[in-house]
């Protein structure tokens, strides 16, 4: 049985990573705005209510994240840009998983390995852009893979065996992305979580700092 630590457990990929490691038997401590206040952009949230979380975790994973904020979209073309989109993205995407990885450390093994993962998107990937567009939200996953490649390296120092990557789970059937799909290929909640779950489970040390797509194939940066 494993230790998890669930960030965001109450979104569609995030409620169904914790069905499977229910299924699995394992202990799952979840957090969510919804279900507990767990508000990840405001860092006094974050800092007091995992302080209150005595045990140690084999896996911390945060789900949080969104392709569209209260006030934005994703923009087709440069005339779209605005200042507020870039700053919800930014708070949401990249700076609110930046906050939980800098309380967080103190709740991992020392002695064993650890995955620290968080959920990304392949339109983060810089190298792999070939269309363009969406600009406040690429940006906001490409910084998330940065600060996620960034700790990765620090808690190599403190924590040897620790693996902290980006994961992307594909394009995945829920009400945030039902307006995006059309005839892209798309996976339900149920299946991205148990393509995670065997991505997680084949990784190692040497793992650590990368960028993953739901098959485990490496993405480039």
């Amino acid at each position: 049985m494993k230790n998890i630590l669930l960030i965001g457990n109450s979104g569609g990929v995030g409620s169904a990573l914790n069905a499977a490691w229910h299924m699995r038997g394992d202990k799952v401590i979840g957090l969510s705005r919804q279900s507990d206040g767990f508000d990840i952009t405001n860092e006094d949230t974050v800092e007091r209510m995992l302080r209150t979380i005595k045990a140690r975790f084999d896996i911390v994973f945060i789900a949080t994240g969104g392709l569209e904020t209260e006030n934005s979209r994703p923009e087709k073309s440069l005339l779209d840009l605005g200042k507020g989109a870039f700053q919800e993205q930014f708070l949401l995407n990249a700076i609110g998983p930046a906050l939980v990885l800098k309380h967080v450390p103190k709740l991992l093994h020392n002695d064993r390995a650890t995955i620290i993962a968080t959920l990304s998107a392949r339109v983060g990937s810089i190298g792999d852009n070939r269309l363009g567009g969406w600009y406040s939200y690429r940006a906001s996953k490409a910084a998330l893979n940065q600060i996620i490649h960034s700790a990765a390296i620090e808690l190599s120092r403190t924590h040897p065996k620790s693996i902290c990557i980006a994961l992307h789970p594909g394009t995945v059937r829920t009400s945030l992305t039902q307006k995006y799909v059309g005839k892209h290929p798309a996976v339900s909640p149920a299946e991205a979580a148990n393509n995670l779950l065997k991505v997680m489970d084949s990784l190692r040390p040497e793992d650590t700092g990368l960028f993953f797509d739901w098959a485990g194939r490496r993405i480039d940066w």
